[in-house]
């Protein structure tokens, strides 16, 4: 679980650099009226972030209103791929606002029009239909919902099974918490549904098997029958580790699919529109997904999700069963449309490749100094920072915890740790980065984890 962040100001060193500004206690003590407010009137669950008022974000910085601005490494949560408060996109949202139209249910509107053609056509696949959603997770409910549907269709009421993932996050609602795979995340459910099982994630870290064997073998022990599994759902890579599976593997699980009559649905929440350094994660694999889920970086703003898959599937409803309130919202298309436009004329999905690998070169030669850095994962402007304790595989959140600490006392700015035990950093700054600032925010994190190391075993 996430921890709370002290609201006890402290002094920390004086920044100045082109990119970093510290230039008060931490937190700001004229930001606490407003931390106090957020803490007494919103539930626990909305703390254990860093107690960074923003007050405004522009391209790859952050600011709070007290003179002080960090380089983001967080993104928001993955989501301002083309960068914080991009002037087209403000543009956008403001001219769709000021035209008088800000929702219409589903009640046709052309702005929505244009964002589904264009994203039924942007990744160059035949056949696709899009049905726009609000969330990451409404998105996966819609999945989960089109593979039962479809199973029932071509194998009756028992293929209703969906497969998913160990240490997987598909988001917060009932459903993708028990595709999920993370624990304390169905802890609070109760009777948990069967038709959800879990395999292990093959990243070759915390599971050492990444055979398609394996995967087979799972189900196995399971007693799960293909004749019984509708869906097989995972992140195009794992959100707390930044893992890929092995590409064989993908392509032998879009083989067992198509064999079997199941559809195999790639999670592109966090992965789309650049991030992983091709405009959709899954083409890592080469494969092609029944269907996709996608959210974040689609607007790099405003909420706004969608399902992207086979004609055959999204159409199984029929007309007014499948809808939602604010379903293509007109603002937020408005949004993603300038948003597509920027990612695409600025080639910032190359620009996540080449930074990316910038990055996790440093990361990996980090993990070869520091014994307390288990694992690496990611692709493009994506990492995950496994912190373990030397020798083993055991999650040292401490660590991570400290080391995301001593970051933002030094202007580089990331949520808390994710992943297994609470003890991987996760690093996606905007896809907009620029080296210069890349290479500043590396020294910095490098330096605040060799600190992080040296304090804890001051501690000891």
């Amino acid at each position: 679980m996430a921890r709370e962040y002290s609201l006890t100001p402290r002094r920390v060193p004086r920044v100045e650099t082109k990119y970093r500004r510290i230039v008060t206690e931490i937190p700001a003590p004229e930001s606490l009226p407003i931390l106090e407010t957020l803490q007494k009137y919103e539930p626990v669950a909305m703390r254990g972030q860093p107690p960074i008022v923003w007050d405004r974000a522009e391209n790859f910085l952050v600011y709070d209103a007290y003179g002080n601005c960090w380089i983001d490494w967080s993104s928001g949560v993955l989501i301002t791929n083309a960068g914080h408060g991009r002037k087209e996109i403000v543009d956008a949202v403001v001219n769709q606002a000021q035209h008088h139209l800000l929702t219409n249910y589903c009640f046709p509107n052309e702005v929505r029009a244009k964002l589904v053609e264009k994203l039924a056509t942007m990744f160059g696949e035949a056949d696709r239909k899009v049905f726009l959603l609000t969330t990451g997770s409404e998105a996966v409910e819609c999945a989960i919902k089109l593979c039962r549907t479809h199973g029932l269709k071509v194998g009756g009421r028992g293929k209703n099974v969906i497969v998913s993932y160990d240490k997987a996050f598909h988001g917060r609602t009932l459903g993708s918490q028990q595709a999920g795979g993370i624990p304390v995340l169905k802890e609070w459910i109760g009777n948990l549904d069967p038709g959800f099982v879990q395999v292990p994630f093959p990243d070759g870290f915390r599971s050492p098997d990444t055979s398609f064997d394996g995967f087979l073998k799972a189900l196995q022990d399971q007693n799960v029958h293909p004749a019984n599994v509708a869906g097989v759902i995972l992140e195009t890579y794992q959100g707390g580790s930044a893992s890929f599976a092995p590409v064989e593997y993908m392509r032998k699980m879009r083989e067992w699919c198509t064999a079997h009559k199941i559809l195999l649905v790639c999670d592109e929440v966090q992965a789309g529109f650049g991030r992983t350094g091709k405009l959709a994660g899954y083409q890592h694999y080469g494969i092609l997904p029944d269907l996709t889920t996608w959210g974040k970086g689609i607007t790099s703003s405003l909420p706004l999700s969608c399902v992207i898959g086979r004609s055959d599937v999204m159409d199984l409803h029929p007309a007014g069963s499948m809808t939602s309130t604010h379903t293509g919202n007109p603002v937020c298309c408005a949004a993603a449309l300038a948003n597509i436009d920027l990612i695409l004329k600025e080639n910032l999905t190359e620009n996540a490749r080449a930074m990316g690998d910038l990055m996790l070169d440093r990361f990996r030669a980090m993990q070869r100094r520091f014994p307390q850095i288990g694992c690496v994962d990611g692709k493009g402007l994506v990492a995950g920072i496994a912190c373990v304790k030397p020798g083993t595989k055991d999650p040292d959140a401490d660590l991570a915890w400290e080391a995301i600490n001593r970051s933002m006392d030094k202007g580089v700015l990331m949520f808390s740790p994710v992943g297994f035990g609470g003890g991987t950093i996760k690093v996606c700054p905007p896809l907009s980065i620029t080296e210069e600032a890349l290479r500043e925010s590396l020294d910095v994190f490098e330096e605040a984890f060799s600190e992080a190391i040296a304090a804890k075993k001051a501690a000891a």
